[in-house]
């Protein structure tokens, strides 16, 4: 097992959970950022392929988060076999099709977009809510951590399981992490191989016991993936391009999320957790940039 806090990471390439405070959670994720009309039936693929962890929000902008409720109620799979996350949008991150009264204050914005959110996904309770980013780029505002209050208070409740923060600096993290009555269990980023896959934020995160979503792990990183190293470790080992980068993102202590719209793929992308690199290709792909 990799320690990463109190999230203990399986490497048993015929394990496919890992622990985050106390909560079994799948060690990787669907993601329906981007996908409009398209949610529901790609949800309801993924939920097919052996997906059991889907992540949204409740931000039209770029999610359908309804689409999402109508593919789980379609599945008939039952809610305790599922990780379903969704997420809190500030006004900075929507359009007009606010799920909440923007003249409100923010913890009735919280509360009015959770309700919402349990509505749209057909659920009594979340396993995760995230805070859709701060509403600065440097530091934590006011907003933020009213939110994050109220975040706190739904978990208090019973409401949601676990609380995080996405899109989220290491100031920004440590920040949060110095003011936060409850702890953030997940912080989800876009990760990018150029800092050496967010190592800063990864790092802070084992500090703190707070559990690692990767995301963009393909599309953020085209150019390295392409590199000759890349294609040597796919010749030799047998697998695809995106088993090696999400296997690797499982050894290093991430929850990769993949959003492929390929049914192939989602079943190739879940394949990658029953095999296991070497520690040398590990290393290979983690100083990939350098």
């Amino acid at each position: 097992m990799i320690q990463v806090g109190n999230a203990s990471v399986a490497r048993d390439p015929m394990m496919s959970e890992l622990v985050v405070r106390g909560v079994a959670v799948p060690a990787f994720w669907y993601g329906t950022a981007w996908k409009a009309d398209r949610t529901e039936p790609l949800t309801a693929l993924a939920l097919a392929a052996g997906f059991r962890a889907i992540d949204t929000a409740n931000q039209r902008k770029h999610y359908f988060e309804a689409g999402v409720g109508a593919a789980i109620a379609g599945a008939g799979i039952p809610r305790e076999q599922l990780f379903l996350q969704t997420k809190f949008t500030s006004v900075r991150g929507q359009d007009q099709r606010l799920p909440y009264d923007p003249s409100a204050p923010v913890r009735v914005q919280v509360e009015q977009s959770f309700a919402s959110s349990l509505e749209h996904l057909g659920t009594s309770y979340v396993d995760s809510y995230v805070l859709h980013g701060p509403t600065t780029n440097v530091g934590l505002a006011e907003a933020d951590v009213e939110a994050w209050r109220a975040m706190e208070a739904i978990q208090a409740s019973g409401r949601t399981r676990l609380i995080g923060i996405s899109n989220v600096t290491l100031e920004q993290l440590e920040r949060l992490c110095g003011i936060a009555r409850i702890a953030p269990a997940f912080v989800q980023n876009r990760c990018y191989a150029s800092t050496g896959w967010d190592a800063s934020v990864r790092a802070c995160c084992r500090d703190h016991d707070i559990a690692y979503q990767g995301f963009s792990l393909l599309t953020a990183n085209r150019r390295e993936l392409v590199r000759p190293v890349i294609d040597e470790i796919m010749m030799r080992t047998g697998y695809t391009r995106e088993q090696l980068v999400f296997r690797f993102a499982m050894q290093v202590g991430m929850i990769p999320l993949t959003g492929t719209s390929s049914e192939q793929h989602m079943r190739e992308d879940l394949a990658a957790q029953r095999i296991v690199l070497d520690d040398a290709d590990v290393r290979a792909i983690e100083s990939i940039a350098r």
